[in-house]
């Protein structure tokens, strides 16, 4: 896996697992399924960051050029790129233990191979680089799943604390992982290293193997993989606070690749390293990276989030910057602790924002497309940095990246991070549409809903509105408008359509606390004896 792509915990037992308790920073930990899934991605990780040392350090024996070492990083983000979303599609539309199990496996299976071919003395620079793909490929299908069960097991007062105890989890790996790693690399190889990753998912598999998960009642039959995947991308377009998230990842990760990329060849190169040295290094940004998971909660308080991210870029901006030009071992180390420090800040600020933006029913998908954008800004970003530092240097290449990343806090002047305190994207029993004969699979459906409306309030109304064209988008609808009837001053119609009569009947399934709120605002122009009248129009066959 890649330095960005660790297993996220996300399980706590179905209700009534445990003793309700006012939510804290260790309240997700009393709830048994969590705490095993927890201790075994620790331990996971553990092995994932030492696969990773093995894997840059191997890397770096086999061909030392800085686009061949930078091009690790883009193999281990690569797969998240291409595949978080179809993985995202389908945790949404399968069993996600299951699948889960199958992601395991895939990942065993590859560390098993990599380490087979270290031992037998096989591997080559395309090897190394198509066993890094692979193995993210098994990190691309698990973190779609894995970060999509948070919000469905875990109260929503327990959301961030449990985001924060995945990345305290994922950082006191990264404590130990590098150095454990590069300690095991300097007396036994990379082999042995890729062996223990693989002995490490282990524990992963038999948790998820154990853990009993409640079966929801599917009252619609499942959804297609391609109309599922137009339906999420739909939805993220209509989602405001979505793409805030998205802007603001693409301008951090696409910069602080440049960190991650060329650290190995400072480590090497510039500081003449071994492997432990270089696990050192990594070892401190696992310790501010845990200093700063135990600090968020109080800073959350104090600051706005998007107040965090920006300090928290400066300050990556800052490390860069030293990783460029400081050459003395002790004190780069001490400046990796606060690029740790400012990485998970802005790590799980972003991922709390992605997953308090998304209703229950489009999550995984959602958050797929937000892992898209993570690891495609870091794969283009490492292969440019890489692809600058062997055309000019090392220094040069992770100076521009830190001009770029200062540059980039200018984003939060139009895309801002705070939230509505009062967004619920919690489902609600909304009745189905009329029931039907019709064939689930007619359309497309035109729905229109009539309001009456005091002739001096139309120009009110029709902006208050214009918030329901986001909802029936996001709710999956392909157009939608709202007119006016010259006639009749005040009766205003609200026309959509959608793909089929089944798509119609998952948007009913699909209504939020939020979209009925807005909803309901929008009715109470209505002046009518009747509630808005409704009729569904389908197109001939």
């Amino acid at each position: 896996m890649t330095a960005s792509g660790k297993h996220q915990v996300v399980a706590r037992e179905a209700a009534g697992g445990g003793a309700a308790a006012s939510p804290s920073s260790w309240s997700p930990l009393r709830r048994r399924v969590f705490r095993m899934l927890w201790i075994a991605t620790v331990a996971s990780n553990i092995g994932s960051w030492m696969s990773d040392v093995g894997t840059s350090w191997m890397m770096l024996t086999l061909n030392s050029d800085p686009l061949m070492v930078a091009m690790v990083q883009a193999a281990g983000s690569l797969p998240m790129f291409l595949f978080a979303l179809p993985s995202g599609v389908m945790a949404d539309i399968v069993d996600r233990r299951r699948y889960l199990l199958f992601s395991q496996f895939w990942v065993l299976a590859v560390a098993a191979a990599m380490a087979l071919l270290a031992l037998s003395g096989h591997m080559t620079p395309p090897l190394l680089l198509a066993a890094a793909f692979l193995l993210s490929t098994g990190a691309a299908m698990s973190s779609p799943p894995f970060q999509a069960i948070v919000p469905d097991l875990i109260p929503r007062a327990d959301l961030a604390p449990a985001i924060a105890l995945n990345s305290l989890g994922i950082n006191i790996s990264r404590a130990i992982g590098p150095a454990l790693g590069g300690l095991i690399l300097s007396f036994a190889g990379p082999a042995v290293v890729f062996m223990l990753n693989a002995l490490s998912v282990v524990g992963v598999i038999v948790v998820l193997y154990r853990w009993k998960t409640d079966t929801a009642v599917q009252r619609l039959p499942p959804e297609h993989f391609f109309s599922a995947m137009r339906v999420g991308l739909r939805y993220v377009h209509a989602a405001p606070v979505l793409r805030t998230v998205l802007v603001r990842a693409m301008a951090f990760f696409l910069f602080g690749s440049a960190g991650w990329a060329l650290l190995p060849l400072v480590a090497q190169r510039e500081l003449g390293l071994g492997p432990g040295g270089y696990g050192i290094l990594l070892a401190a940004i696992g310790i501010g990276a845990i200093c700063g998971a135990i600090l968020l909660p109080g800073l959350r308080k104090r600051l706005t989030p998007d107040s965090l991210t920006v300090l928290a870029s400066l300050l990556f901006a800052l490390t860069m910057l030293t990783l460029a030009f400081i050459r003395h071992f002790w004190w780069l180390a001490g400046m990796q602790f606060f690029t740790g420090f400012a990485w998970i800040t802005i790590l799980s600020t972003l991922n709390v924002g992605a997953q308090r933006s998304a209703a229950r029913w489009v999550k995984a998908r959602a958050l797929a497309v937000y892992l898209t954008v993570f690891f495609g800004s870091m794969t283009a970003g490492s292969a440019i940095w890489g692809k600058l530092a062997s055309q000019l240097d090392i220094p040069a290449s992770l100076t521009v990246a830190a001009i770029g990343m200062v540059l980039g806090t200018a984003t939060a002047l139009r895309w801002r991070l705070n939230q509505d305190p009062d967004l619920n994207l919690e489902p609600i029993g909304h009745p189905l549409a009329p029931e039907s004969a019709m064939d689930h699979d007619r359309g497309p459906v035109m729905v229109s809903v009539e309001y009456q409306v005091d002739p001096g309030d139309v120009p009110v109304f029709m902006r208050a509105i214009q918030e329901m064209r986001r909802v029936r988008r996001r709710g999956g609808a392909l157009t939608w408008a709202v007119y006016e009837d010259i006639r009749f001053p005040g009766k205003c119609v609200e026309v959509f359509v959608v793909g089929s009569w089944l798509e119609h009947l998952r948007q009913h399934e699909r209504h939020t606390v939020n979209d009925k709120r807005i909803q309901d605002r929008v009715r109470a122009f209505h002046h009518g004896e009747q509630p808005p009248e409704v009729r569904h129009l389908v197109a001939p066959e």
